[in-house]
């Protein structure tokens, strides 16, 4: 298959740096974006170590006007969405500045590159959007609500725009990962600080203390990389990819599980 042009957000570390790492071992080329220049000399040096190469974008998916020359410089046959932001906090305790940037962050910048992705694609006949979700976008936890939040609606954004674009030959992806040892869990220290109250305080020290003991059957971010490239290969891909043996298993239990019984379990683990 002829290598095609990429766009990865958010490809300085965890699922993106994997993801942006196969897909150019694999002869695509590849412009990962981040927010910084020291994270994109990060991404290079990766790049060059793994001997492939990475172009890099300076890139915050909140700011509409870089999004426009991004995607107009690049012009991605493939985007792939998977800037995000992890919170790990009571809903009540969320200003709305800090809910207002994790939605902007995880729901509407990759929607805006999806919608300013389109005509290039369109004109083409041929695009993939590859949306990275969680579990989470299925499923529902306290202390996750705004993350979870903004999870479902890039689930439903995304459901309504496989819909929308499929006769223009642009398929929408949704890849919906389990828990992966990335960064985003090592902000629990810093969200505890700020957000842990007496109230929330045990729920916290069981949270820490259930990543702690999962840590190890964690999954690899390669899973995710090698399902992006699936998805990229794929004559006719799914609309959805659970990646990971928690992501099954939580899936199949929400469906099996009648809410009441589901609430008191997710309760109970959280010392609710």
């Amino acid at each position: 298959m002829t290598g095609r042009t990429v766009l990865v957000t958010g490809a300085n570390s965890g699922l993106g740096l994997a993801t942006a790492l196969e897909l150019a071992r694999r002869g695509h080329r590849v412009v990962g974006t981040t927010r910084s220049k020291k994270k994109a000399t990060a991404l290079r040096k990766a790049a060059k170590a793994a001997g492939v190469e990475v172009t890099t974008e300076l890139l915050d998916v909140t700011d509409a006007s870089r999004c426009d020359e991004v995607i107009a410089e690049v012009r991605p046959e493939v985007l792939v969405n998977n800037a995000g932001v992890g919170l790990i906090a009571p809903m009540e305790a969320v200003a709305d500045d800090v809910a207002e940037h994790l939605l902007a962050t995880m729901l509407i910048g990759p929607m805006r590159l999806a919608r300013l992705a389109l005509p290039p694609m369109r004109d083409d006949g041929w695009g993939r959007i590859v949306n990275i979700s969680s579990i989470m976008g299925r499923v529902t936890m306290p202390l996750s609500g705004w993350y979870q939040a903004a999870k479902h609606g890039l689930e439903a954004a995304s459901d309504a725009l496989r819909m929308e674009v499929a006769r223009d030959g642009i398929d929408v992806v949704l890849v919906e990962p389990g828990l992966f040892a990335t960064a985003l869990l090592d902000d629990l220290e810093a969200d505890e600080a700020r957000y842990g109250d007496e109230r929330y305080r045990q729920s916290y020290r069981r949270v820490r203390r259930g990543l702690d003991q999962g840590r190890p059957l964690m999954g690899d971010p390669a899973d995710v990389a090698s399902t992006v490239a699936r998805v990229i290969d794929a004559p006719r891909p799914r609309a959805r990819y659970l990646v990971g043996n928690d992501a099954q298993f939580l899936d199949l239990t929400r469906s099996l599980t009648p809410t009441p019984i589901q609430d008191w379990l997710q309760r109970s683990a959280a010392g609710l």
